[in-house]
């Protein structure tokens, strides 16, 4: 079963129902604040209007686009590594983080095709002489430690990161994508922009109805 981390930045919070439409619609956030008893009813909590292109999603008052998290830092990190995502000021976003548990065999698997291709490689590198850096190395220690938490009976869960950046317009959008992609290189991670799949990838990341993925 996969287990959703969501944590919505730049937005109010109100009833699980209401926050569905003011992720569908920002705009309406103050109203529905001010007025609790507003946003309560299913029938009413999803956008008026979808609109989905090759890159990006219209719903109501808002403009949205969805960047996955291609590739996770490959050294050691402090905790808060994420926070030029997550905390810079002006964008709206939502993060989600999904944890999907790997089954014992399958993720044995990988780790043995992950030693494989490192000692591959490596004697490719010992061949034309190229010197093996640090990062090689810590990526190969943590390969390792993979496999002897694996034998000693933990877990190997599957990390996926989803970022849903909001916007009013095109433009602004456009603008705040960029930024949140060049905070992801000073988080030491890679994103790409989920095209083809926006509508999907919005319902898994923005809305608060843990939806695999």
């Amino acid at each position: 079963m996969n287990t959703p981390a969501r944590r919505n930045m730049g937005q109010i919070r109100p009833s699980p129902l209401g926050q569905i439409r003011v992720t569908e619609s920002p705009a309406v956030a103050a109203s529905l604040e001010r007025h609790g008893e507003l946003g309560q009813s299913l029938a009413t909590a999803g956008p008026v209007a979808v609109n989905e292109s090759w890159s990006g999603l219209r719903t109501d008052s808002a403009h949205h686009a969805v960047l996955w998290i291609s590739e996770w830092p490959r050294s050691m990190v402090y905790p808060g590594f994420l926070a030029p995502v997550l905390l810079s000021t002006g964008i709206q976003r939502s993060f989600s983080m999904l944890c999907t548990p790997m089954r014992s065999d399958q993720a044995a698997r990988d780790i043995r095709k992950k030693k494989t291709e490192y000692i591959s490689d490596a004697a490719q590198r010992q061949r034309i002489g190229q010197i093996e850096d640090a990062s090689q190395t810590a990526e190969f220690n943590d390969v390792l430690q993979q496999e002897a938490d694996l034998t000693a009976g933990h877990g190997v869960l599957r990390y996926t990161g989803l970022i849903s950046v909001s916007a009013a317009s095109a433009d602004e959008l456009d603008a705040a994508v960029a930024a949140i992609e060049q905070a992801a290189i000073q988080a030491s991670c890679e994103t790409r922009l989920l095209v083809g799949q926006q509508a999907q990838a919005f319902t898994a990341a923005a809305l608060p109805l843990c939806r695999t993925i």
